[in-house]
């Protein structure tokens, strides 16, 4: 039974993965659910690291130092000057030496005698690309990349105090938290999840040597509230990749549920408050989030910037008009987003500026203010419009999508 049901499980996913056009050069492994299967171990294959039988050589690890240069490794381990410059000369269209980076890994491969002469020294530029040094009978240099694997996850949690931390906890990626939020930036509000709030998500994570890489693409997501349950189901039209409801209705709105990412309320939009540092009551127009200097604050849609300048109280503003009835102001910033002006037009999701401290304030926050038909409305209960949903045309391929996403997800709690 439980076969069966794993069977059926990697089927709905190749299904899945075809369906969303994944392209990707790399080796995909679904993991489903534990194996009870053990593989059966070869006994003496050789071992291989970057294509060398480790097995042949004594192995001397280390990093670049700061100001360090590969010479000094190399001559250090029995390799003379002449050849290091040689195998320079013989791949200078393959390596350039001056690029090489302070602190990135490298390792010699030795002979095992008393001289311990070094025959190869890899080094490790990025994460994907290595080189690999040879000084035998031939004095070359040859780039050596690494396998990414790509396995297909799925995960869940309940939320306690926020997305992140339920995701850390569960030993998930942190750029799970990214990607997932930025499924479901329209649709739910993450500064305002509550205790016992929970999600699913079928996802695509990247693997190096078994080291994570991070999240790439998402198959599938569900976040459940109290008395309401949102499905991401992802679904290609007019050739971009999007995300949709169960009813074929896109998650994507017209505005950013918010202007920046994992911060706190620490002051909603209220008509009487009593100033922090005026000590009078009076109207706060807009809700302010909390976070460190320099987090970056995004429009939360396209639109012309209106202005972009230092409003006294407000500190550094920028304002923006979205369309004929809708416009929004981020107020106490530190700095302006590059380029930003007066007159610029903006897309959805561009850094317009960074959190300060400017004006009267009593520490780093964003004030961020919505406008409708140039009266000030509570940001967090704007109900923006959704864009396109699933045309006629595509929603007998959409309903195939959605069910083999569905069954995915009840295959797990």
């Amino acid at each position: 039974m439980y076969l069966r049901r794993r069977s059926l499980i990697i089927l709905l996913l190749a299904f899945l993965i075809i369906s969303c056009n994944n392209s990707k050069n790399t080796k995909t492994e679904f993991v489903t659910a534990p194996s009870d299967t053990t593989a059966s171990q070869q006994v003496n294959s050789p071992v291989f690291m970057y294509g060398i039988p480790t097995d042949s050589f004594d192995l001397v690890s280390g990093h670049i130092k700061r100001n360090g240069f590969l010479s000094e490794i190399l001559l250090k381990h029995g390799v003379s000057m002449q050849e290091i410059d040689q195998a320079l000369k013989n791949s200078r269209s393959v390596f350039d030496v001056r690029k090489i980076r302070s602190g990135s890994n490298y390792i010699l491969f030795c002979d095992k005698d008393s001289i311990a002469r070094a025959r190869y020294l890899v080094y490790e530029h990025d994460p994907t690309t290595c080189f690999v040094f040879s000084f035998n009978d031939s004095l070359n240099i040859t780039p050596f990349r690494k396998e990414i694997k790509s396995e297909i996850k799925y995960s869940s949690g309940t939320i306690e105090t926020s997305l992140w931390d339920a995701m850390i906890n569960g030993g998930l990626h942190p750029s799970l938290v990214v990607e997932l939020s930025e499924v479901f930036a329209w649709t739910v509000d993450f500064f305002g999840l509550q205790k016992g709030d929970n999600f699913k998500v079928i996802y695509e994570e990247f693997f190096i040597d078994g080291k994570s890489l991070g999240v790439g693409k998402i198959y599938g997501a569900q976040f459940n509230r109290t008395g309401s349950s949102i499905t991401a189901i992802p679904f290609i039209q007019e050739g971009k990749e999007s995300f949709f409801d169960i009813e074929g209705k896109s998650l994507r709105k017209a505005f950013l549920k918010a202007p920046l990412q994992f911060s706190r309320i620490s002051s909603h939009f209220s008509s009487a408050r009593m100033h922090p540092i005026l000590r009078i009551v009076r109207p706060h127009y807009g809700v302010d989030y909390a976070a460190p200097v320099g987090t970056p604050v995004r429009a939360i849609g396209d639109g012309r910037i209106t202005s972009a300048t230092n409003e006294g109280g407000s500190g550094r503003m920028v304002r923006i008009q979205h369309n004929s009835v809708y416009a929004t102001a981020y107020l106490h910033l530190s700095r302006f987003g590059e380029g930003v002006s007066p007159g610029v037009f903006v897309k959805q999701g561009d850094i317009i500026g960074y959190v300060g401290t400017s004006g009267l304030s009593t520490g780093p926050h964003l004030d961020f203010r919505f406008y409708k038909n140039g009266s000030p409305v509570d940001p967090l209960k704007v109900d923006a419009p959704p864009v396109e949903p699933v045309s006629d045309e595509n929603k007998d391929k959409f309903e195939k999508i959605k069910t083999v996403v569905l069954s995915l997800l009840g295959t797990f709690n």
